[in-house]
C-alpha cells in the first residue's frame, strides 16, 4: 500500500462512526464508580483502612482470590476516595501502589525500595548501592516527611517467586526503624496457597488481616458486562445473547471479570474491523478463537531459548498419532540442541521444563509410574489445534530453524 492509499485509508477510517462509545471500560485498568458483588469485601476493606484517616497504622492486609475476581478493582476504589479524604482533610497519607509483575521495577528488592524512594521524590541510581543503603535513604526520606504510607503490592506472589520472601521479612520491619512516619502493606495475590509457603515469620506479619475474593458466577458476569456494555458501545450494538455468551465463556473459567470484558471489547474491535455494526454471537466465537491464540502465542514469545527447544521437540512428535513420552522427546531435543548452538540440559531438567509448561497451559503432562523403572509423563496438547501452525511458525523463527 502506497502512501496516497495508506492517506485514503486512515482519512476513510475517520469518517466512519464507531461502534464504540468508550472503549476503556472494557479495559482492565478502568475503575468504575460502583463495583458489583463486592459490597462485603468493599466495606472490610475500608474498615480496616479507616484508621489511617487518624494518622493510625492499619493492619497489614493479605488479599487473594483468582483472577478477574475484582481484587484489585476494589482496592483501587477504596485507596482513591481514600486518598479523595485525606486530601480534603489534609491527613499525610502517601498511598503507593506497584504492580510486582512489572519488569524492572519490582524484578529485585533493590527495584522495588529504588521505585517506592522515587515516589518520594529521591533520585537514586538504577542499581550500584548496597540494598542496605538504599533501605536507609528510603526510611530516612519517609521519616523526614511524616507520613502514613500504604503499600499495595499487586500480585504480591510474583514478586516473592523472583526475590524470595526475604523482602516481605524487611517491609514488615520497616516500622521498628521508622520514629515519624509508619508503613502499612497490602498485598494481593491470585495464588491462593501463596503465604502456606512463606516463612512464618513473614506469614504471620503480612497475614494481620486477610479478605477473600470468591470467583463471579455467570449471572454476576452478566450484570458486570452489561454495565460496562452500556459504557461502551453506543445503543443497539450488542446484539441478543452477545452478553450470555460472553458470561458463559468466562464462568467456564473460574468467572474471570476480566476475560469477559476482553472478550466483548475484542469481538467489537472484530466487529468494527470487518465493517459491521452489531456485535453477534458468533463474534464471541471468534473473539475466544483470536484471544486464546494471543494468550498462547505470547506466552511462547517470552519463554527462555531452552523452552523453546523443549516445545518445539514436543510439536515434533504431535502428528504421529503415538503416545508421547519424556524419552521420546529428549532424543529428538539433543539432536536441535546440536542444530541451534545450545548446549543440551539434562533429561531430569527437560522434565521439569515439561512440568512447568504444563502449568502454563500449554500442554497435558500426566506422570505415569513405570514401577521399577522409576516414572515418565504422557504429554498431549491443551492448545486449540489451529493455534498449531503459528505456533511452530513462532518456534522455528525464535531458533533460527
Amino acid at each position: 500500500m502506497g502512501e496516497k492509499e495508506l492517506k485514503d485509508f486512515f482519512v476513510g477510517y475517520l469518517s466512519k462512526s464507531s461502534i464504540f462509545k468508550d472503549k476503556k471500560a472494557l479495559q482492565s485498568n478502568y475503575t468504575p464508580k460502583t463495583v458489583p458483588y463486592r459490597d462485603e469485601q468493599i466495606e472490610n476493606l475500608a474498615s480496616i483502612l479507616a484508621p489511617s484517616l487518624r494518622m493510625e497504622k492499619p493492619s497489614n492486609l493479605f488479599i487473594y482470590g483468582k483472577t478477574g475476581s475484582g481484587k484489585t478493582l476494589c482496592v483501587k476504589h477504596v485507596s482513591e476516595n481514600l486518598s479523595k479524604i485525606a486530601e480534603e482533610k489534609k491527613i499525610p497519607i502517601k498511598i503507593f501502589y506497584l504492580n510486582c509483575k512489572m519488569k524492572r521495577v519490582a524484578d529485585t528488592e533493590y527495584r522495588l525500595v529504588a521505585q517506592m524512594c522515587r515516589e518520594f521524590g529521591v533520585e537514586v541510581p538504577a542499581t550500584g548501592l548496597p540494598t542496605d543503603e538504599i533501605y536507609k535513604i528510603f526510611v530516612n526520606e519517609i521519616d523526614k516527611q511524616k507520613k502514613l504510607l500504604l503499600v499495595i503490592l499487586d500480585e504480591i506472589d510474583q514478586l516473592v517467586l523472583k526475590t524470595g520472601d526475604e523482602i516481605l521479612y524487611n517491609m514488615t520491619r520497616l516500622n521498628s526503624e521508622l520514629k515519624n512516619s509508619e508503613v502499612s502493606l497490602i498485598g494481593i495475590s491470585n495464588d491462593l496457597v501463596f503465604t502456606d509457603n512463606l516463612d512464618p515469620r513473614v506469614k504471620s506479619s503480612l497475614s494481620e488481616e486477610e479478605i477473600v475474593f470468591s470467583p463471579y458466577d455467570a449471572i454476576q458476569l452478566q450484570k458486570i458486562l452489561k454495565q460496562r456494555a452500556k459504557l461502551a458501545f453506543k445503543e443497539e450494538v450488542v446484539g441478543e445473547g452477545v452478553i450470555e455468551k460472553c458470561a458463559a465463556y468466562a464462568a467456564r473459567e473460574h468467572g474471570d471479570a476480566r476475560r469477559a470484558l476482553e472478550l466483548l471489547r475484542v469481538a467489537g474491535e472484530l466487529v468494527e474491523r470487518g465493517g459491521g455494526k452489531i456485535i453477534k454471537e458468533e463474534n464471541i466465537d471468534q473473539a475466544e478463537e483470536k484471544t486464546e491464540r494471543d494468550r498462547v502465542l505470547d506466552i511462547i514469545n517470552t519463554q527462555p531459548k531452552q523452552f523453546k527447544l523443549t516445545l518445539y521437540s514436543i510439536f515434533n512428535f504431535m502428528d504421529k498419532g503415538i503416545p508421547i513420552f519424556t524419552g521420546d522427546i529428549y532424543d529428538f531435543y539433543k539432536d536441535v540442541c546440536i542444530k541451534t548452538g545450545a548446549k543440551p540440559l539434562t533429561q531430569r531438567r527437560v522434565s521439569d521444563i515439561i512440568a512447568e509448561l504444563d502449568m502454563l497451559g500449554i500442554i497435558n503432562a500426566k506422570v505415569i509410574s513405570k514401577g521399577r523403572y522409576g516414572r515418565t509423563r504422557q504429554i498431549c496438547l491443551a492448545i486449540p489445534q489451529n493455534t498449531v501452525p503459528k505456533v511452530v511458525d513462532l518456534l522455528k523463527e525464535g531458533l533460527n530453524l
